[in-house]
């Protein structure tokens, strides 16, 4: 057996115990294979220093630098692969950490090539670096996105309602579930922050008779919007502009919905957010916030891979904390559903899309890119799954002196 492939098994049987050979088969770079009597996954190595380049501190950054680059890889089910490696990871205790790192350090080195990672510059959302960060993650190709997501482009949380069968129904669904939350009329306004390639707004008017303002920081998604618009014939009610949240100025909106967004915008940038939102709402109007929230303690981390690769600058808080930063602001909490289960069987809809439209995806925005969202995508659905994470839709009021909002006195209007 090569030396470099007995070492590489040393390390796999102390980091996963028991699982090794049992739930994970392993493929080495040589074609030898370690079968699992019920494997879900094949950790497959592709050199023999991969394991010693992906198990470096910061593990999750070095573990994603790794499968980025197709050091290693996995066959068979991500999701469950990522799941492993953390609960490995986690429970590994010291001294069986330091048998690892002993048995890496005689693997040889691997080398890397470039990767796109973000190094962004400035101010911590600063205008300029908000700009950055979005144009960083979502002016990819237009047709590396339809890869994996819908007809309509949506990207955020589906919702699984009952009788649902495909992604596109689901997406459907979760507009409408949003709309029905806002109590949407027609000629209501209604402003989209962060509308991405605009389906909400031209649901809002096709279905709803709003009049609808969306806005995004992605010139792609700005370009691509104003002709779905156009293409649904409801440029006379719905437009799209590139505008930062804090650029409405005096303008004044009935109804306004966050979807996907809140993520961009920092814990110190919160209450800059809400005051904007409170500020360009009537009163008596209505804001659904739609936002990924963290679950657990928070701890100040390593630059983690999500940061460098998937989301620079994201930041995920505390539902209890986005909510009391509201209060704070002047709004009144009137409603808050957690649909972290509706994400994740989303963001597994979406992976299955990206593996079966890998060469497409790959044409259109090369293989890095086709590994950095698989993985992503397929550990954000571990997360969900676990409740590392969840995402919540919180429906705020602005009230009016007289304490009044536009809201039935139940929710079974939500539901009829």
């Amino acid at each position: 057996m090569d030396r470099n492939v007995r070492l590489a098994q040393e390390a796999l049987g102390i980091l996963f115990g028991d699982a090794y050979g049992r739930t994970l088969g392993v493929r080495f770079w040589d074609g030898s294979r370690v079968r699992g009597t019920s494997e879900r996954f094949v950790l497959v190595l592709n050199e023999p220093g991969a394991l010693r380049v992906a198990l470096r501190p910061p593990f999750e950054l070095s573990a994603g630098r790794a499968f980025a680059a197709g050091v290693i890889d996995c066959e068979g089910e991500l999701e469950s692969a990522v799941d492993a490696l953390l609960r490995a990871a986690s429970d590994l205790p010291t001294l069986r950490k330091a048998r690892l790192w002993e048995m890496l350090r005689r693997l040889p080195r691997a080398q890397l090539p470039a990767l796109r990672e973000a190094h962004l510059h400035g101010g911590l959302h600063s205008r300029a670096r908000d700009l950055a960060a979005i144009g960083f993650h979502y002016d990819q190709p237009l047709a590396f996105y339809a890869s994996f997501l819908d007809e309509s482009l949506v990207y955020s949380c589906a919702y699984y309602d009952e009788g649902i069968a495909t992604l596109a129904q689901a997406q459907l669904a979760k507009i409408d579930h949003t709309l029905r939350k806002l109590r949407l009329r027609a000629q209501d306004r209604l402003l989209d922050i962060g509308c991405g390639w605009g389906a909400l707004v031209i649901r809002a008017a096709q279905r709803f008779g709003a009049r609808a303002v969306g806005i995004t920081l992605s010139q792609s998604q700005y370009e691509e919007g104003r002709r779905r618009v156009a293409q649904a014939g409801v440029e006379d009610r719905v437009t799209i502009e590139l505008r930062d949240y804090r650029d409405l100025g005096d303008e004044r909106f009935d109804k306004i919905a966050s979807i996907g967004m809140f993520e961009h915008v920092g814990r110190a940038k919160l209450p800059e957010y809400f005051r904007a939102a409170y500020r360009a709402l009537q009163p008596g109007g209505l804001f659904l916030n739609h936002g990924i929230a963290a679950e657990g303690p928070l701890h100040r981390r390593m630059p983690s891979f999500m940061e460098r690769f998937v989301f620079p600058d994201g930041e995920l808080v505390h539902i209890a904390e986005a909510l009391a930063v509201a209060q704070d602001t002047g709004f009144e909490v009137r409603d808050v559903e957690n649909l972290r289960e509706h994400y994740a069987t989303t963001l597994r809809a979406w992976v299955a899309n990206l593996e079966r439209n890998r060469e497409t995806a790959i044409a259109a925005a090369g293989d890095q890119s086709y590994r950095i969202w698989r993985l992503y995508m397929a550990g954000s659905a571990q997360g969900f799954r676990s409740g590392r994470i969840a995402v919540y839709q919180t429906l705020l009021g602005r009230k009016r002196d007289d304490g009044s909002v536009d809201l039935p006195a139940t929710r079974r209007d939500l539901y009829g």
